[in-house]
């Protein structure tokens, strides 16, 4: 088997690996390049490969930095299959749809061809298949062979297996324990792994404290009548903010005042959540109780969703305080860019950051602490309180990789370290090195390796 790493490699978006045996190809997930802007230049670049010689795609998961260049190939020529879990699919048609736009309007800045249309959309949809965990498919010589990655939703690691041989791509792996969502499989018998190593140089809070330090943010800003405003990323992100404040606000944890879904896509995706929220493949114990209960886990008394403009713009008729969870989660685009230009300088008021925020980012900027910022054309004064809880992202931190590696030590003849900013992956490659005495390298993007 050979395998390239086309994207996803000393960077942590645009996941993109192609496997071969013989004649056949099979990718594993299509992402986005983003960082500095929404679509990086990269992705107007044509596939290093041909995209008509490739049979499958399997997708890892349906963030647009594993699926953002999906519809692409097929308008490069790609005419082969899309496989991933059912909820993935479920999500990708939104997700792509939401992104479409916005990459419409940077290729129109850039004076550039967009990278699809929402035709491309319809025709990959079109190829894409929904399977259980654990349903094994054949494409000529390889098997493959999907794990709960525990990170979203369908969230899958893929294993293959070819020439007496298994690899398996982690894809983005889960921050456990999840709230509902059930918790990462560990695979052990494979002789090549590829990890994500997004948060690899850290250490998150854990559960209980994250949701105490929430808590205790909301109350504060409340009592000086601020705003808090919460980028989130509409899919996880979003729906473990409301299944954490269904439950402060079930039990008076926090005062009562206004919370707002201020993303249309949010409230697409979480619908799909409801869809799978009986389902005991994907949704914990706990949770599926809960709902069995009666209680709907992604709503409570003063949860407002706003689906059309008109109705996000009277968010700012709403007196503080207030909380607004609106996307997109690294403040790249979307509704709280809005909300960022009318309530960053306000000293009463917080912003939190729940999920990672890339080099280059207007999140990143603004966590980094600078004083002034472009948001929408305008320069803004960033005077409110600036916090992040690293517990709520729905990545594995350092100790959680390790965790995964572990049961592989064995057996695996080198683990390849992806999907990470350079320091990251450094430090994780030289954390299993020592402490699992497993061999890593951190590959580039281009680099190939005969397995």
């Amino acid at each position: 088997m050979k395998l390239t790493f086309y994207g996803g490699a000393g960077t942590v978006t645009g996941s993109n690996y192609l496997l071969e045996s013989g004649t056949t190809k099979i990718l594993i997930d299509c992402g986005l390049f983003q960082g500095t802007s929404f679509c990086e230049l990269s992705n107007f670049k044509p596939f290093a490969y041909d995209p008509k010689s490739v049979t499958a795609v399997f997708v890892t998961h349906a963030h647009i930095d594993h699926i953002g260049r999906l519809p692409q190939l097929h308008k490069s020529g790609f005419r082969g299959r899309v496989i991933s879990s059912e909820p993935s699919r479920d999500f990708a048609e939104a997700l792509l749809i939401d992104t479409e736009h916005i990459m419409r309007e940077e290729a129109a800045k850039r004076k550039k061809e967009p990278i699809y249309e929402l035709n491309d959309i319809a025709e990959v949809m079109k190829l894409w298949e929904g399977i259980p965990y654990h349903h094994k498919i054949e494409i000529g010589p390889f098997v493959i062979e999907l794990y709960d990655a525990g990170h979203v939703l369908g969230s899958a690691s893929v294993v293959v297996s070819a020439e007496g041989k298994r690899i398996v791509f982690s894809g983005d792996l889960g921050n456990v324990p999840s709230p509902f969502i059930r918790p990462t499989e560990y695979i052990s018998d494979v002789d090549y792994a590829l990890i994500e190593s997004t948060y690899g140089d850290r250490i998150h809070e854990n559960l209980d404290s994250r949701k105490e330090i929430l808590e205790d943010l909301i109350e504060e800003t409340v009592k000086s009548r601020g705003v808090v405003m919460i980028p989130a990323f509409a899919l996880e992100r979003t729906q473990e903010m409301l299944f954490e404040l269904n439950e402060l606000v079930e039990h008076g944890r926090i005062p009562k005042v206004p919370i707002f879904i201020d993303s249309p896509l949010a409230i697409k995706l979480t619908a799909v959540y409801e869809k799978y929220s009986r389902n005991p493949m994907y949704f914990s114990k706990e949770a599926i109780a809960l709902t069995k209960k009666g209680d709907s886990i992604f709503n409570f008394p003063g949860l407002r969703m706003t689906l059309s403009v008109e109705q996000s713009k009277e968010i700012n008729e709403v007196p503080s305080p207030k909380v607004i969870i609106a996307g997109s989660g690294m403040s790249q685009g979307g509704r709280i860019m809005h909300h960022e230009q009318r309530y960053l300088s306000d000293p009463k008021s917080t912003i939190l950051f729940v999920g990672y925020q890339a080099v280059g980012s207007l999140g990143r900027q603004i966590l980094d602490g600078a004083k002034i910022v472009r948001v929408l054309g305008e320069d803004v004064a960033v005077h409110c309180k600036v916090k992040a809880i690293g517990g709520y992202s729905a990545h594995a931190d350092q100790p959680q990789l390790l965790r995964w590696v572990e049961p592989m030590k064995e057996y695996v003849k080198k683990v390849f370290v992806v999907q990470g900013e350079v320091e990251s992956a450094n430090v994780l490659a030289e954390k299993i090195r020592d402490t699992l005495a497993v061999k890593t390298e951190i590959p580039t993007v281009g680099s190939s390796v005969v397995l």
